[in-house]
């Protein structure tokens, strides 16, 4: 049972920095993606960054250059550092992971509980 546990939110002024974490364990098979994604409230998920299993990254355009994803491979830990935060940063961040299944030729999808970032003065 794959389990994925988040830290690092919590209140920032605009202009602050902060950094999220995201720790997977219980695979038995290898991590592909690992993504977040944010939920602010009336509005719907969307991708901020993600990092493959060949560190290949993206990012969401409202977020380059002030937000990084990065992966500790052998820990299976995924790393947002955001920086120059602003207001409309403001959501719940979500870590999520892709799994592939090979011999069953699928994508399994995990998600953890989430992590709130407000970014207010």
């Amino acid at each position: 049972h794959v389990q994925l546990v988040e830290s690092g939110g919590g209140l920032v002024q605009p202009g602050g920095s902060l950094r999220l974490s995201c720790t997977a364990s219980g695979s038995i098979f290898p991590i592909n993606a690992m993504n977040w994604y944010r939920q602010a409230p009336g509005k719907e998920r969307e991708l901020v960054a993600g990092i493959s299993s060949g560190s290949s990254t993206v990012y969401a355009e409202s977020v380059k250059g002030r937000f990084t994803i990065s992966r500790d491979y052998a820990k299976n830990t995924v790393y947002l550092q955001m920086n120059s935060l602003k207001p409309e940063d403001t959501a719940v961040y979500y870590c999520n992971v892709q799994i592939v299944v090979a011999f069953q030729r699928r994508t399994d999808n995990y998600w953890g509980q989430g992590t709130q970032v407000t970014v207010a003065s």
